[in-house]
């Protein structure tokens, strides 16, 4: 090496989704230049190299984070925050990338809203990739989709429950699935059987059940797995990959890996709440606060998707962030149909799967590299830039010490929110230090960071035939 090293993290156990031993990381220019084996020599360094040390301390690819959902608007209700608040709280669970939805809002083209979620990007504190949205198919879509796949945006939101607010119909989602066919792209699809939900609900009206105590009700998880199965169908009909976000029960995920084995494209995502969290919080003093889409499930189903998880069943773990506060999550508890769904958890999600699944469950730190950032990365076109600690990747490491703990209260944490899911909780998995792009950005529960350093990340081919399943 002609240049010294900007950075080096020395003394830890560097964990890849693929290997993990103890090693020095070199950076220099906010990239990593070399992975060297502890007991070879590092290179020589200058007065300016900074030297982080991680003696005892696991050392991580940044998490990526494949589902978030930043000021999001939707109904009659909008996010809390903004993509400095919800990057800034992403550094402090140890996510580094965010991947977010361009959803249109009323009269806006989907190329209108990833064209404004680009921008917004670079309001962030780290990088930040997009999901595409359709919801309506006219004659302009083939070349929107076209246009986005230019700009790196290949993955497409679609909803098929929500009728009249997002709810993209039968034939739009087989024409999107065509032109992604062709473009390289994947649907991301929420699954629900829209008329099953209605059905659901109408019943659960009509029992006077259909406010937050009665959630677990009104979003079956026969929905979830027929509306699986028929996208599922029309994947292996189009050849077109297709990836499943926050799956809550385990027959869709034994559906999605079935379809795998017969050659189709398809993978699932589950969040930290589907691994963690049961129906028994819809009878707590306060239900609203865990009314997400879709429910909060048994118990035995909560086990389930806990062991296929475990099993290797599951590609990604994102966090379906939704920044919503106290205030708006009360305002309409009396009718799950109108208030707000979605929980905040871009903060918390990898020290909650830290300390469920490695801590816990004793998950390899290799498979939980690769739930939490390196598949989430393959599957959005940015790996290896992200995901992944190796030479020529982005510079966006974080230490934990493994055996330290923190009990989660909604003002110790740094969402735009004043409530969190895990309250009380005594969590593993925290970073002590967040590395982005070389830069030491929060080291000893301090963070340092004076302006905006995100940007919008071009997706791209979608890594698919390396996921470390």
């Amino acid at each position: 090496m002609n240049q010294s090293p900007d950075l080096l993290v020395v003394g830890g156990l560097v964990v890849n989704d693929d290997w993990s031993a103890p090693a020095t990381v070199v950076v220099r220019d906010g990239r990593i230049v070399q992975v060297i084996a502890a007991g070879e020599p590092i290179p020589p360094t200058s007065d300016d190299t900074r030297v982080v040390d991680a003696t005892g301390h696991l050392v991580l690819p940044g998490g990526v984070d494949p589902h978030t959902h930043i000021g999001m608007s939707l109904g009659d209700y909008t996010t809390h925050d903004g993509y400095l608040e919800a990057t800034t709280a992403a550094l402090w669970g140890g996510t580094t990338t965010v991947v977010d939805f361009a959803i249109p809002t009323a009269g806006q083209t989907p190329l209108e809203a990833v064209l404004e979620r680009r921008q917004a990007a670079a309001l962030g504190v780290c990088d930040a990739a997009l999901h595409a949205c359709v919801i309506d198919w006219d004659d302009s879509v083939p070349g929107q989709l076209r246009e986005m796949a230019e700009l790196g945006v290949r993955t497409v939101k679609l909803f098929t429950t929500y009728r009249d607010v997002v709810m993209a119909d039968p034939g739009t989602v087989v024409r999107v699935m065509k032109s992604l066919r062709t473009l390289g792209g994947m649907a991301y699809v929420h699954a629900e059987a829209n008329h099953l939900v209605e059905s659901d609900q109408d019943k659960a009206a009509s029992a006077g059940r259909i406010d937050a105590s009665g959630h677990a009700h009104t979003r079956s998880e026969l929905a979830e797995v027929t509306a699986v199965r028929e996208v599922l169908s029309s994947a292996a009909a189009l050849d077109v990959p297709v990836y499943f976000v926050h799956q809550s029960t385990p027959a869709a995920i034994s559906e999605v890996r079935r379809a795998r084995a017969r050659g189709v494209r398809a993978y699932t995502e589950t969040c930290p709440h589907y691994l963690t969290l049961d129906d028994s919080v819809y009878q707590s003093e306060s239900p609203e606060l865990y009314v997400c889409c879709p429910p909060l499930r048994s118990a035995s189903t909560v086990a389930g998707v806990v062991r296929r998880t475990l099993a290797r069943e599951v590609d990604t773990i994102g966090s379906d962030h939704c920044c919503y506060t106290l205030e708006q999550k009360r305002a309409d508890r009396s009718d799950v149909r109108v208030m707000p769904n979605g929980m905040p958890g871009v903060e918390t999600r990898m020290p909650v799967i830290f300390t469920e699944l490695v801590r816990r469950r004793r998950l390899p730190l290799e498979r939980f590299v690769a739930l939490t950032a390196a598949n989430p990365a393959r599957l959005n076109g940015i790996h290896p830039r992200k995901g992944v600690i190796a030479p020529g990747s982005d510079a966006d490491l974080i230490i934990i010490d493994p055996a330290e703990t923190r009990t989660v209260t909604a003002n110790g944490l740094h969402m735009a929110t004043d409530y969190s899911p895990y309250e009380g909780k005594s969590l593993s998995g925290w970073p002590s230090t967040v590395i982005v792009k070389g830069e030491v950005l929060l080291h000893q529960g301090v963070l340092h960071v004076a302006g905006h350093r995100g940007k919008a990340l071009e997706s791209g081919p979608l890594v698919q035939d390396r996921l470390l399943c």
